[in-house]
């Protein structure tokens, strides 16, 4: 008798969120993939930089308000070494067993803030990915677009409120994560428009969406969406 071949596993899907610090990415993410686990959908949820246990350490570094002294092209090479470690060790494993990766940020975040906001160029940020990153791109990318005050001085707050900024730094008591929320509003402006030249790039992977509305209504377009490009369904219930 002939073995059986065993099926190949489908791969699974790649879903980034991306957009400014304060705009309700995490919360949006962590919804979207409640429902996708009702669904009986496997899901990883990760994010960057971070994700592996090298990539939080890199995470502490370009995050902490202490390293401010981080020149731009360091900046950017420090997210690509996360990022690199973080599509080996997690991400293609993840899709290659069937699993849909949800992630909060992905290289769409290296190009706004280190290619707009720091004015790197999109460039550099495209061949890094290419050369370090398998050119991985996500099967879809959801933009949360918002009022660019009212998320930095969201994040700023929360950020503040995490760690008190007279205490050191340990294991049990982490850094700061405010390094970005001390730039000034042209260097978000800059972010803001950087993320819109990507929509405006490939419109068949990213889908943006007002975050400005209340959470729910967002939450819904994007239930919404999901099914609709990556599943085939209409969005029956949230």
């Amino acid at each position: 008798m002939i073995p059986a071949v065993p099926a190949r596993k489908t791969r699974g899907k790649f879903i980034t969120i991306e957009g400014l610090d304060g705009c309700g990415k995490s919360t949006q993410l962590g919804r979207l993939a409640s429902v996708l686990r009702a669904d009986g959908v496997k899901v990883l949820e990760t994010r960057e930089p971070g994700g592996t246990p090298v990539g939080e350490k890199i995470r502490a570094v370009l995050l902490d308000s202490r390293t401010s002294g981080l020149s731009p092209r360091s900046e950017m090479a420090l997210m690509f070494g996360a990022r690199a470690q973080h599509v080996d060790e997690v991400i293609l494993p993840a899709l290659a067993e069937g699993a849909w990766v949800l992630c909060d940020r992905f290289t769409d975040s290296t190009e706004a803030y280190q290619g707009g906001g720091r004015k790197l160029g999109s460039e550099p940020v495209l061949a890094l990915h290419k050369l370090l990153c398998h050119d991985l791109q996500p099967d879809m990318t959801v933009l949360m677009l918002s009022d660019v005050e009212a998320s930095v001085a969201r994040a700023r707050r929360r950020n503040l409120a995490r760690v008190p900024s007279v205490a050191p730094a340990t294991e049990a008591q982490p850094n700061d994560e405010n390094r970005f929320e001390q730039e000034n509003r042209a260097f978000f402006q800059r972010v803001a428009t950087a993320y819109k030249a990507i929509a405006k790039r490939e419109p068949k992977r990213v889908f943006a969406v007002d975050a400005r509305r209340a959470p729910d209504v967002v939450h819904q377009e994007i239930v919404a969406e999901v099914r609709r490009r990556l599943v085939g369904k209409k969005a029956a219930s949230f």
